[in-house]
């Protein structure tokens, strides 16, 4: 009896059954824990697209004012860059056209962070491992991980098709599916990613970087070519975001560009499947290097530590930025010849970079989206701190000579000036290409590089406020700093496209800084940021004295 129960164990199909053993109750695990996170999510991103349809209907409310706002925006490649190629003058076609990249991007970040969240973080505690002592099989986690982000964009697709379904439902479910089916593309590779690497935060950089250079694609695709009267600029069809945005809901739609995401979505699912089964729990597909026998000069103190933990990730994000503000200077020049006599074009784009010029004003906008973005680097550097924490890794440290100001302070540095750096190289990049565009480099540059730098006091808000988590509420600091950053980017992405009212758009610090270059420039909005930085810094690290360690 025993020789054929162990027989029967050893087929292909039992040991299938086995591996997806206990699915069913991670994938309810994981839904429990996310109950909060996915709704805010889904929410968020499914309404958005309504809302824009009804900012539109009241903005453009004949016919001729459609077809002149489509007709102005494709024929000017800075504008197709920050909003995409408009496809049709129909209100839905519109709605697609003003914030669907913006959400297929949003859709893929949701995905990458439930992806990673529930496979590799689970791997790097321990609890994956212990799950798997029991009745779990070793694909179930990654299985429930990617039936809990299926969910969650399966209801993205649902919310969006029924708010839309008004202005035709075959166009509602082609843009629904084009959102969803990208956020699917994203977490195929956030799993990919959480095989290959043994770090969360590594896992999740490299995914959410993939996210970052689909857009770029897009971005840079969308500037060379106008798409609508063609098939679009090869850089797109690079892009699962431009695959999204050539689905053309409401405007004739391409179902087969849907084929490309589904596609995407199944080889990448199932490549993660196979590295899934030829490694060890907790250890990455490709094992770290050992490292020196011994230690060098530079880590013998504990700002030697935080450097050599963090500049791989810095140096990255300076290298990514710095070729994104090159794109982006290079689709600047010749913002200005976009409007000429519609009032409402141009109140979009001043609500987006000002009211000066508009070569001025477009640059104002992309040096605010590469603030707005660059919170994500300066929070995860802080977030350091509390996984340094809770892995058990700080304490070595501060049972000697460190104390407990020093060990943060260590971090801190890298996150309040790491910021700046990256910064300076973007606004170098940016300046050098669009003053080399517009024959003026000398003048351009300077003017560039300094609209650039003063995103500073805005990041560090952001930055200061995950260090007040830290050191008052240290349980929550991941997911409430978390919170912050996707708020920051909501509104500076979306604020503007969907005319959002000014209260809303103030609780983002960038809202606070004058629009530069070409604003007049004053210096009481960067002393009242630098204040308030200043204030949460101190008060974070004075709860991280007074708390529990690990608590």
């Amino acid at each position: 009896m025993t020789a054929v129960a162990d027989t029967r164990v050893t087929t292909p199909e039992r040991a299938g059954s086995r591996d997806l053993a206990g699915t069913g109750t991670l994938l309810r695990l994981a839904l429990r824990r996310d109950r909060v996170m996915i709704p805010v999510w889904v929410l968020a991103i499914g309404m958005t697209g309504s809302s824009a349809l009804s900012r539109l209907k009241t903005t453009y409310e004949t016919a001729a004012d459609r077809a002149n706002v489509v007709h102005d925006m494709n024929n000017n490649g800075s504008m197709r860059s920050m909003l995409g190629v408009a496809f049709g003058d129909s209100y839905g076609a519109l709605a697609a056209w003003r914030v669907g990249v913006f959400l297929a991007a949003f859709a893929g970040i949701m995905s990458v962070l439930l992806v990673i969240r529930h496979t590799r973080e689970e791997e790097e505690s321990g609890r994956q491992e212990a799950l798997s002592a029991g009745m779990v099989g070793r694909r179930a986690g990654l299985t429930s991980a990617l039936l809990t982000m299926g969910i969650a964009n399966a209801a993205i697709t649902l919310l969006i098709t029924a708010t839309l379904a008004g202005e035709g439902s075959g166009g509602a479910l082609a843009y629904g599916l084009s959102v969803g089916l990208t956020g699917l593309a994203f977490g195929g590779l956030a799993a990919i990613a959480a095989q290959v690497t043994e770090n969360a935060r590594l896992a999740r950089g490299l995914a959410a970087a993939a996210v970052g250079i689909a857009y770029m694609l897009r971005l840079l695709g969308d500037a060379a070519e106008d798409g609508s009267k063609g098939s679009g600029h090869v850089l797109v069809w690079l892009s699962p975001i431009g695959w999204a945005e050539y689905t053309r809901p409401f405007a004739n739609e391409r179902w087969w560009a849907l084929l490309l995401l589904a596609a995407f979505t199944a080889v990448s699912c199932a490549v993660a499947y196979s590295l899934a089964g030829r490694r060890d729990i907790g250890a990455g597909f490709f094992a770290s290097r050992p490292g020196p026998a011994s230690a060098g000069r530079s880590l013998q103190g504990a700002y030697g530590l935080a450097w050599r933990l963090q500049r791989g990730t810095l140096l990255g994000w300076g290298i990514g930025i710095a070729l994104s503000a090159a794109g982006l200077g290079g689709a600047a020049n010749g913002a200005d010849n976009l409007i000429g006599d519609s009032q409402k074009n141009r109140d979009l784009i001043e609500r987006m970079g000002g009211a000066q010029n508009l070569n001025d004003a477009f640059l104002a906008a992309m040096v605010t989206v590469i603030g707005v973005v660059l919170t994500v680097q300066t929070v995860g550097a802080v977030l350091r701190l509390r996984s340094e924490e809770t892995d058990q890794r700080a304490e070595p440290l501060l049972a000697n000579a460190v104390s407990r100001l020093r060990w943060a302070a260590s971090h801190l540095v890298i996150a309040y000036l790491g910021p700046v750096a990256v910064l300076a190289a973007g606004g170098l990049a940016m300046g050098l290409v669009y003053g080399a565009a517009a024959d003026d480099l000398g003048g351009q540059l300077p003017r560039v590089l300094g609209a650039t730098l003063a995103q500073v006091p805005a990041v560090w808000v952001v930055t200061s406020l995950v260090v007040f988590l830290f050191g008052l509420l240290p349980n929550y600091t991941a997911s409430l700093g978390w919170a912050v950053v996707g708020v920051v980017v909501a509104i500076g992405w979306l604020g503007p496209a969907l005319d959002a009212p000014q209260p809303v758009l103030n609780l983002s610090p960038f809202s606070h800084l004058p629009k530069l270059p070409g604003e007049s420039l004053s210096a009481a909005p960067f002393l009242w940021l630098l204040l308030l930085s200043a204030v949460l810094t101190v008060a974070g690290l004075v709860g991280l004295r007074r708390r529990d360690m690990t608590n």
